[in-house]
Order: C-alpha cells, then sequence, then structure tokens
C-alpha cells in the first residue's frame, strides 16, 4: 500500500494538471466572486479522504479528530476542524472521479470476472422514514435478502484489478448493465447465473466480440458441452467474491451513516481508489493462469 507521502504526491501530481483544465471549462455568471483560498489544497483534502480508507477506522470523524488532528498536522500544517473539513468535501467529487477513471483501472488480460453487490444506504426498518436518497435508492434482493440501496456493478481481471463500475438503483437488473462494463474489454467475461441471457450473449459477442461464459441452468436444452479451460475458470469465479469482500470490510464501500448523497459517492470513491493503491490483491497468480491458457 502506498505510503502517506507516496499517495499524495501520486494525487498532487494529478490535481496539478487537471484543476487548471478543469478551471477552463467551468462556466461563469460573469459577476465577480471574492475566491478566498483555502488552507487546505484539493490535493490534501483528497488524500485525506483516501487515507481514512487505508486505515483501521471506522467512522471519519473519529479519525480525522483522533488521528489527522493529532498526529498529521507536520504533514497538513493548513489543517483546519472537522466541520471546515466537511464542508470540503463536496468540491473533492469530480477531481476523484477522473482521478479513479484515468489512475485506478487495471488493464484487461483477456479474463475477467463479473458480478454485482449490494449497497444499503440504512437500515431495513428505518427504510420508511428514511429521506437523503428518496427518489434515487430501492429496494432490491440478493442471496441474502432484502435490502434498500444501491447495486455495484463490478468487472475485475485475473489479477484483481478494477476494470470498470456501474452503480444502479437497488432494483436493476445484473445484465442490464454489462454492455457499458465491458465495452473496453476482450476475450472472455464470467459471470454467474444471473448473467444467464441469451440476446445479452449474443449481443456481446457480435458488438464487442466478447464471450459471456456463465453456468448452465439444469434444464437448459439444445447447449453444447463447456470446453473444459472455461469450466475451470469458471470456478475461480470466487476470486471477484473476494474483492468486493474487500471492498466492503477493509477499504469501507459501505455504510449507512451518509447525510447527503454526494458524501455518499465521495466516501465509495475513495474506497474503490484505496482498494485501487492496495498492492496484495485477490489475484490467480500469473504461473497459475499460465498454466490454465497453456
Amino acid at each position: 500500500m502506498k505510503s502517506l507521502l507516496e499517495l499524495f504526491v501520486h494525487v498532487d501530481d494529478f490535481c496539478q494538471v487537471f484543476l487548471p483544465i478543469l478551471e477552463q471549462h467551468l462556466l461563469t455568471s460573469g459577476v465577480i466572486k471574492r475566491r478566498r483560498e483555502r488552507s487546505l489544497s484539493a490535493s490534501e483534502v483528497m488524500t485525506i479522504l483516501i487515507h481514512f480508507h487505508q486505515s483501521h477506522y471506522r467512522n471519519f470523524k473519529a479519525y480525522y479528530c483522533e488521528h489527522v488532528l493529532r498526529h498529521l498536522r507536520s504533514e497538513f500544517p493548513g489543517l483546519v476542524s472537522y466541520t471546515r473539513f466537511v464542508d470540503y468535501i463536496p468540491s473533492a467529487l469530480l477531481p476523484l472521479c477522473v482521478y479513479f477513471q484515468q489512475t485506478c483501472l487495471g488493464d484487461c488480460t483477456g479474463v475477467s470476472f463479473i458480478d454485482s453487490t449490494s449497497i444499503d444506504v440504512c437500515l431495513n426498518q428505518r427504510i420508511a422514514s428514511h429521506k437523503v436518497f428518496s427518489g434515487l435508492a430501492e429496494r432490491g434482493k440478493t442471496s441474502t435478502g432484502w435490502f434498500y440501496g444501491f447495486k455495484l456493478h463490478l468487472v475485475i481481471n485475473d489479477r484483481g484489478e478494477l476494470l470498470g463500475i456501474h452503480l444502479t438503483p437497488g432494483n436493476v437488473d445484473d445484465r442490464k448493465p454489462v454492455p457499458k462494463l465491458v465495452r473496453q474489454l476482450f476475450g472472455k467475461v464470467f459471470g454467474d447465473k444471473g448473467y444467464i441471457s441469451q440476446p445479452l450473449y449474443e449481443l456481446l459477442q457480435q458488438t464487442f466480440g466478447i464471450q459471456l461464459i456463465t453456468k448452465l441452468r439444469s434444464n437448459s436444452k439444445n447447449r453444447l458441452p463447456m470446453p473444459v479451460m472455461d469450466r475451470i475458470l469458471l470456478r475461480k469465479r470466487a476470486l471477484v467474491e473476494s474483492v468486493i469482500d474487500q471492498l466492503k470490510n477493509i477499504s469501507q464501500i459501505e455504510h449507512s451513516r451518509h447525510r447527503s448523497v454526494t458524501n455518499f459517492l465521495v466516501n465509495l470513491l475513495c474506497g474503490l481508489i484505496a482498494y485501487a493503491h492496495q498492492p496484495n490483491k485477490p489475484s490467480l497468480g500469473r504461473e497459475a493462469l499460465a498454466c490454465l491458457l497453456a
């Protein structure tokens, strides 16, 4: 995992290029307004937000007040109060989106795995009174039961690197975002039975030249036997479930304390970025994959 200094340098190098370009494309009303310079730069705000997801803390307020304000003053001389820092968070959303897209995605190797996971935004008993995500989040169902929130759809390669993500309401079919997720990929994509669809299989094959591999239904007819290599790689699909487990339990992309949609998106992105910077990701291993493909 990158050290705090390495993380800041990486983020700051990105901001040095991106922020001037962003400034040139911002629309203005023509009214001259006073722009007060912040004591924390955009790259410092992004670094603190990402570093939280690399720490052992589970609550950002505790992390900022107990760790950042006490132990990181020499690294961030312009630190502000927790309340002021919270005001800075929404401004980091757009830079974080571009930073993730440009620097945190892996390379397609021809063997990819696809899956989705629920992102709960509140406890089920509080659904009726929940207002923050009203009109955005929806009720959905997974193998573990009902939830209220969103679905995170993701594709990874055999090295556990993220190749693409897509966020949808919780009631969206897993198969709907697949064409957007795999349009930059090649080779074979392995998924569970939730992705079984002949129209989807034909669409990916004809449009992108991608072969979607899933388990066969027990009542399937007129289907050719699956090659041995595809059956072996299909059994390795648990790799994507290991990635999801790390995203939720180590990178903390999910909690039910969000007070705004923007902060929810920032939290999700920073968790994904923290995972992308993690050196030891779940992986099939190059030697194992070479043996399988030999």
